[in-house]
């Protein structure tokens, strides 16, 4: 596990595109994309960007059980508002959040074993989560249904009028499936998460902390601000300058 600490955004969004835009031009095919306040600052890098992928194919972490793909909290409206609307793919992928659960988990699986995933972008929750796999998720999981934990649903409700608003369930990638991907990094600024980020890094591998996994895969690199990786002992992360990047 590679531990990357900047002064935080956007020079941490600078890293992730610039790891991006490397896969993207030495062969892969196939980009994971996680959605939330953490991955925006680097859509929008892609956005204004040269980078072209209209050959290649995108796959999404989850999506709402419940809301219309063109429901303004969708992942569906989100990624095509912050990428995809300026930086279009041969296919992109997403779980239908109306659609017929065991429809829908068994195509989501389909898919992703039709198209393994070349870099795999993850943010993480306050409490350990990647994706929408919450504590408790069998480390051999695939595409499920989640039902999200109070404190996932009171983050996410800074994005939504009220708390009420907030879906409780989700369609997820299972934690199985996003070990498989070939590449993936990690997103996490916000001071909030510097104990999930401990945690992860240092804390034994439980599914208590889904993201603990991560140290068993061989090539995540985690991309922090000084604020998210304070609990972090200083030898084993690396100092990225603003004027390195």
């Amino acid at each position: 596990m590679k531990i990357l600490v900047t002064e935080g955004n956007p020079s941490g969004s600078k890293l992730a595109y610039k790891i991006i835009r490397d896969v993207n031009e030495n062969g892969g095919k196939v980009f994971g994309f996680a959605t939330g306040i953490a991955p925006e600052e680097t859509y929008r890098l892609l956005r204004e960007s040269d980078v072209d992928f209209t050959d290649k194919i995108s796959i999404n972490l989850d999506e709402y059980i419940g809301l219309s793909n063109d429901h303004n909290q969708s992942y569906h409206y989100f990624m095509n508002r912050h990428l995809f609307n300026e930086k279009p793919f041969k296919k992109s992928y997403l779980p239908d959040g109306m659609g017929d659960p065991e429809e829908v988990i068994r195509e989501y699986d389909e898919i992703l074993e039709e198209n393994p995933i070349d870099l795999q972008i993850l943010g993480i929750g306050v409490d350990g989560h990647i994706a929408f796999n919450e504590p408790g998720t069998s480390f051999d999981s695939t595409t499920h249904i989640s039902y999200l934990d109070e404190s996932t649903i009171k983050f996410n409700s800074q994005l939504f009028n009220s708390i009420d608003e907030v879906p409780r369930s989700a369609f997820t990638m299972g934690i199985k499936s996003i070990m498989d991907c070939k590449k993936i990094i990690l997103l996490a600024f916000y001071e909030s998460k510097a104990q999930a980020i401990y945690d992860t890094v240092l804390g034994p591998i439980t599914e208590d902390v889904p993201a603990s996994i991560l140290q068993k895969h061989p090539d995540t690199t985690l991309i922090l601000s000084k604020k998210s990786a304070k609990l972090l002992p200083e030898n084993i992360i690396t100092y990225v300058s603003d004027e390195e990047i």
